[in-house]
């Protein structure tokens, strides 16, 4: 019978001997990971225009600074967490599903889907009559974003027909937002539009919370559930399926699983670049480049880096609050240029 898992003692876990030499202790890496995302969650409830007190805060559950921590703060800080971790784990899944390390959580059209779902929300008038209207939008943007790739690539598509297909729903996605910001006549609902997929965290309560977290725990569960089947993966698609990983629903599940957790991120805070392509990268030589091991320590890594990116937010002074998605993407795009050169090198 076939299943999507490797016994712990499999063969394969002893490859890449050269590899593991650089590899730290997985309980290492997850309390330094688990002791940094700690500190930074605590930090970026201290962090806004009003200094308050947590522990007064927390005593007193009446006064002001009780009301923006819970209120504002504590969604907003809760919000990241759960945002970067699906980017970083949805990124390093995509590289070990589609054995290449420059894909990223889009790569598959999801982002797109879900950032045109809830700009179409924004076009129709429903963001300002009904608040739920922008990530429902989002959400089922990505749906039909998946629906989109199984419609060109087929259920047994191969992973190079998969990725093209995640390219096709890309330009169709692109090509919608830039019909709807070019057929919207309201100049404040095109700023709506622009800053919104420019990504942020601000103006979040627990009402967006508590409406994607179910979608974002799905989605990590069927990521993490093939973990093992991604390290088999890395050995090329025939030597996995005679390792007995099913592909049909490793691929299944690797796509749904994305579109979930994905989704519902896009939905709820916007389009935020290079997270999902930075984080695995920056650990995987310290996992001895095991994609299986990956998974969740890059959940980690990518909620530390949206925090400390929704903190540099608020303390770079602005007349206007800086967007999440510009300061990834000052973060991101030098690390892509540079990950570029090294892969020249490797070639010559």
């Amino acid at each position: 019978m076939k299943h999507s898992g490797i016994h712990p003692t499999h063969p394969l876990r002893h490859a890449h001997t050269q590899d593991r030499l650089s590899e730290a202790p997985a309980w290492l890496l997850y309390g330094v990971l688990g002791a940094a995302l700690v500190a930074v969650s605590l930090w970026s409830l201290n962090v806004g225009p009003t200094k308050i007190p947590l522990w007064n805060a927390i005593l007193h559950p009446s006064s002001e600074g009780a009301f923006i921590l819970w209120d504002i703060r504590l969604p907003r800080a809760i919000l990241g967490l759960l945002v970067g971790a699906t980017l970083g784990l949805a990124g390093a899944a995509m590289q070990g599903f589609l054995r290449n390390p420059l894909a990223e959580p889009g790569v598959l059209g999801v982002t797109g889907g879900a950032a045109l779902g809830a700009v179409l929300v924004f076009y129709t008038g429903l963001a300002s009559a009904f608040s739920l209207a922008l990530p429902l939008g989002g959400i089922l943007g990505a749906f039909l974003s998946v629906l989109l790739l199984y419609l060109f690539a087929g259920r047994l598509a191969s992973i190079q027909t998969l990725i093209l297909a995640g390219v096709a729903i890309n330009v169709i996605a692109f090509s919608g937002t830039s019909l709807v910001l070019n057929l919207t006549k309201d100049p404040y609902a095109v700023l709506d539009i622009v800053f919104w997929q420019m990504g942020s965290l601000a103006d979040r309560n627990f009402t967006h919370v508590f409406l994607v977290l179910p979608f974002i725990l799905i989605g990590w569960g069927w990521l993490l559930w093939d973990r093992r089947a991604l390290d088999a993966l890395s050995l090329g698609e025939e030597t996995a399926a005679s390792l007995g990983v099913d592909l049909k629903t490793l691929r299944l599940r690797m796509i749904l699983g994305t579109a979930l957790c994905v989704g519902a991120a896009v939905s709820v805070c916007g389009s935020i670049g290079f997270v999902g392509l930075v984080v695995p990268h920056l650990l995987r030589p310290f996992v001895g480049h095991e994609p299986g091991k990956l998974l969740g320590i890059s959940a980690l890594g990518g909620a530390i880096l949206l925090l400390l990116s929704d903190i540099a937010v608020r303390l770079i002074p602005s007349i206007v609050e800086l967007k999440l998605g510009v300061v990834t993407s000052l973060i991101g795009a030098p690390f892509f240029i540079l990950l570029i050169f090294k892969m020249r090198r490797k070639l010559l």
